[in-house]
């Protein structure tokens, strides 16, 4: 029997779908990539830092004075000054006397000075604020003991006040481009299982209307000896009645006279 062939054709929806997965697939590989150079390579020295009990040795404000740029608008920058603000502390990991710095934002941006004020366009302001950190410094935390984070390869003469990233950014950077990645492959390969197993009922399909033609044409096809093979459907009813012969005996014409055989001899 000929091999039956079956169009593998996608309708508009199951191409719809397929693209939608692909889409997927690719945004969250290129997602997965973007946020492991952006975020996930910081978290991860971030917390390679170690906590470390603190201690305040002193607090120094140097005449020193730092620039910063501040924005009034979508075209308007400038800069303005803030004063310095150095924070010494004695960490309980290397046992040695190294400068507080907030955060690791911070230390990038002036790795000098222990806090960058968010900058504003009038230096008043910015050294209000510098002021009222070198106060709560000086009053509430000189006497006790706070968890700072010290990174003895990285920088072994500052310590952090605390970490800009935690496990909750590596779990999101991690998360959503696998949900994404994880959600296209299901899509596509629920689109082409759901299109291979209709291609394969419709093979059977055609397969079981073939054979049922088959066996029709092989019922229905004359023997060697002339006779047709018993229909099974028909089996059941009679036969036709033959046609009705004519009589041996000719009939006589209507208006036919019988002739009396004393007539005919004369």
């Amino acid at each position: 029997m000929a091999k039956i062939r079956v169009s593998y054709e996608y309708s508009e929806a199951e191409d719809k779908s397929i693209r939608l997965g692909l889409f997927l697939i690719f945004c969250g590989v290129l997602s997965l990539f973007i946020l492991g150079f952006c975020w996930l390579s910081p978290t991860l020295q971030s917390l390679q830092s170690k906590p470390a009990n603190c201690t305040v040795v002193s607090v120094l404000r140097p005449e020193e004075m730092f620039e910063c740029v501040f924005t009034c608008g979508a075209d308007c920058k400038g800069t303005s000054l803030y004063p310095c603000l150095q924070i010494f502390v004695n960490n309980s990991e290397s046992n040695s006397v190294a400068l507080l710095h907030f955060d690791e934002q911070q230390l990038v941006l002036n790795p000098k000075c222990s806090y960058v004020p968010p900058c504003e366009r009038d230096n008043q302001k910015n050294k209000d604020s510098v002021l009222w950190w070198e106060d709560y410094f000086n009053k509430e935390v000189s006497r006790q003991i706070f968890t700072c984070f010290f990174n003895q390869q990285r920088r072994p003469d500052d310590v952090l006040w605390r970490r800009s990233h935690d496990t909750s950014v590596l779990l999101h950077c991690v998360l959503w481009p696998m949900v994404s990645l994880l959600l296209g492959t299901l899509i596509v390969l629920l689109t082409v299982c759901a299109r291979s197993l209709a291609v394969r009922a419709e093979a059977l399909q055609k397969r079981k209307c073939s054979y049922e033609a088959s066996h029709d044409l092989y019922a229905r096809a004359p023997d060697r000896h002339g006779n047709r093979a018993s229909d099974p459907a028909g089996a059941d009813s009679a036969p036709d009645p033959p046609p009705s012969s004519s009589s041996p005996t000719r009939s006589l014409p209507l208006f036919a006279v019988p002739v009396r055989r004393r007539d005919r001899d004369h």
